[in-house]
């Protein structure tokens, strides 16, 4: 199927968090029909008195799944698969499902697998977002100069995937990449989680309160992720826990080499490490100003 650009499309969101929020309100301002299951019912009544969806439900609502041309999920990774269990046999051949999840080869053919004949799931991700949650701080402007990565396996068709960049370009996405879950994993656990961990760590350092009356912009643009959602965040690290501890470990190999550096003073391989850091950091302002 292709993306009709008017209300005829019914595009389901499930989950109303943050990027379920953002999703509903891109999608809405485009003129697509948006409807939404979310056990709060504070977060649709919120969409639905704010014009952020259509319609929306605290039960899973089987015409809503039967109907939908498109549904999204917006969930942690365990309540989505607990949810596919339950639920997806419901969906009719012709559907289509994609996601926002944030770790894809321990999700993905599960959740295919569970699926009817017919029913096309393919996975993608945002990499965008915020330092709060919830529906009320959804803001779809935070895909404006943001990536989205689709995830396809060997089960999904051509038609699926460009139906799936075709979203991403819906939504407002600056790039549009496509990944298989394995790098995609590989690559999420340097650039996302990673860093976190970085964060995290950094903010755990160090327990002198004082420190915010003197602090300059490096330490606040370095710590900005370190307000994290604990239950999410521990989740996505130990569904990913092999690549990341490689990355961590490479991490932890670089900063030893700029530590012994230090140590010994050799002025020439801290700033042999510094122009390195220098010369790739400035591939990302020139991805930045070509947006």
């Amino acid at each position: 199927m292709k993306l009709n650009k008017n209300a005829d499309t019914k595009i389901l969101i499930v989950g109303l968090g943050l990027l379920g929020g953002s999703y509903a309100r891109a999608l809405k301002k485009k003129g697509y029909t948006v409807w939404a299951i979310e056990k709060k019912n504070a977060s649709v009544e919120y969409a639905l008195k704010e014009g952020i969806i259509d319609r929306g439900s605290t039960l899973v609502e089987e015409g809503f799944i039967k109907e939908a041309d498109i549904t999204v999920f917006a969930l942690y990774p365990h309540i989505f698969l607990d949810w596919v269990r339950e639920h997806g046999a419901k969906f009719p051949r012709g559907a289509f499902l994609t996601d926002v999840t944030g770790v894809k080869s321990c999700i993905v053919e599960r959740v295919q697998e569970l699926l009817p004949e017919g029913v096309e799931y393919i996975a993608a991700h945002p990499m965008a977002g915020k330092e709060v949650g919830g529906v009320e701080n959804s803001d779809d402007s935070i895909f404006r100069s943001a990536n989205y990565i689709v995830v396809p396996t060997s089960k999904n068709t051509h038609e699926g995937v460009e139906l799936c960049r075709e979203l991403g370009k819906e939504l407002g996405f600056a790039s549009i990449s496509v990944l298989t879950p394995a790098k995609h994993d590989e690559m999420i656990a340097f650039l996302s989680q990673l860093t976190h961990c970085i964060a995290v760590s950094l903010m755990c350092a160090g327990d002198d309160t004082g420190l915010v009356d003197y602090t300059g912009d490096s330490f606040r643009d370095l710590t900005r992720i370190a307000k994290i959602q604990e239950d999410m965040w521990s989740e996505l690290f130990l569904l990913n826990k092999q690549a990341l501890l490689e990355q961590m470990d490479k991490f932890e190999k670089a900063f030893d080499m700029l530590r012994d550096a230090v140590a010994r003073e050799d002025t020439e391989k801290m700033k042999e490490m510094m122009r390195l850091s220098t010369a790739r950091r400035a591939l990302f302002d020139k991805k930045e100003k070509k947006q």
